[in-house]
């Protein structure tokens, strides 16, 4: 067998080597209809022979007889965000098994680098597109471009129905609804809140959901007590802002024996901002967040949360993607919302309220005339003299 030339193995390299015509190696590598006339002993050596030479079929030539791409677009916001990744995961598994590619691009929060992704991938001619939604796109119109194009798209993460987008957005009324009763069921009435950023569409029906169940337990949210991330410029962004949520929690000396934060990683700010003021989760405070993302499995407390169905999610928008490319390009299909549903996980991070002399150091330590750091500082030390207490 003779040298072959540097790059892909194509079908002439596997004919040189078999001795039989590139049509005839065409033909049993296809497994067209007239690889019957060829035969048996021919079609093996011709199979050896490609499977010895780490043959592959030409997917960009089979595209072009059949002008089709076999490649979706997925579009994602930020792919260091732990809430992209379950998605991404159920939309690939979904692919892989009708013979798609995913075409994977992450826009990085960047407006300009959405748009300019997108138009990559109606470039590359991607039969469907998907994208993992954020407020960074919300305003931009060339999704409806991709629409102009018969591509069909679903949106994850945002209702885009209005704009004749099929899309998926977990029910976050009831995540909101599912949250605050949780708390209240535990006893809780001095509740704190931390909103999502006002761009975010999650943001006012998860609030809603909370009055809606405080309202019926007749407990008063407190005004004081309920805060609203910024814009989120990346993932960590909401960390740091659940911290510092936390310091002017304290700073305020209004009693509050809970938190709801708007999403997993801001609750774990906020863990992190209580703890280092020497308040015990969920001891002295419990904590829950939204999404149940891996961070909030593996934190220390692991993290109460209220779910959502992510890698099911990813799949459902693969199978909507796909059927619609099935469908053709006919009269385009009304576009709905679909809603999965959220459910409450219940870990580490909540308990019952502190017994009310409990509650009035809390109260007291904040009023104690220290600067968070020096309460900060004091925390770290009180932890590492219990630490010390321990050692045999």
């Amino acid at each position: 067998m003779g040298q072959r030339k540097s790059g892909h193995v194509t079908l002439l390299d596997i004919a040189q080597a078999s001795g039989f015509s590139v049509s005839t190696v065409s033909i049993v590598l296809s497994e067209a209809p007239l690889s019957q006339n060829v035969a048996a002993s021919t079609r093996n050596h011709i199979r050896t022979i490609a499977q010895q030479l780490g043959y592959h079929p030409d997917a960009y030539a089979r595209s072009l007889r059949r002008r089709s791409t076999q490649t979706i677009g997925i579009l994602t916001f930020d792919l260091s965000d732990p809430f992209c990744t379950p998605i991404m995961r159920g939309i690939q598994g979904g692919l892989r098994t009708a013979g798609y590619l995913p075409l994977i691009v992450d826009a990085q929060a960047q407006r300009k680098l959405f748009d300019s992704s997108l138009h990559m991938i109606l470039e590359r001619r991607a039969e469907g597109v998907i994208v993992i939604a954020s407020w960074v796109f919300e305003e931009t119109d060339l999704l409806s471009d991709v629409k102009k194009n018969n591509v069909p798209i679903v949106i994850v993460g945002r209702d885009m129905v209005a704009r004749g987008i099929h899309s998926i957005l977990v029910d976050n009324a009831l995540g909101g609804a599912l949250a605050m009763r949780h708390l209240t069921d535990l006893g809780h009435r001095q509740i704190a809140v931390i909103r999502g950023p006002q761009e975010m569409v999650d943001t006012e029906p998860r609030w809603a959901g909370m009055c809606e169940v405080a309202s019926e337990q007749g407990i008063e949210l407190d005004p004081k007590l309920m805060f609203q991330l910024p814009g989120l410029a990346d993932p960590a962004s909401g960390f740091e802002g659940g911290r510092r949520f936390a310091t002017d929690m304290l700073a305020s000396g209004l009693p509050f024996t809970a938190v709801i934060a708007f999403d997993d990683l801001t609750a774990l700010g906020v863990v992190r901002g209580l703890t280092e003021a020497g308040i015990r989760i969920p001891e002295e405070c419990s904590v829950m967040g939204f999404d149940d993302v891996l961070p909030a499995v593996v934190a220390t407390p692991a993290m109460t949360t209220i779910r959502q169905p992510l890698s099911e999610m990813g799949r459902d928008a693969a199978q909507q993607v796909l059927r619609a490319i099935r469908k053709g390009s006919g009269k385009p299909e009304k576009a709905l919302l679909h809603q999965p549903q959220p459910e409450l996980v219940i870990r580490r991070s909540t308990a019952y309220p502190p017994a009310k002399g409990t509650l009035e150091a809390i109260r007291n330590l904040a009023h104690d005339g220290a600067s968070l750091s020096d309460r900060s500082e004091a925390g770290i030390q009180k932890q590492e003299t219990k630490r010390k207490a321990r050692r045999p």
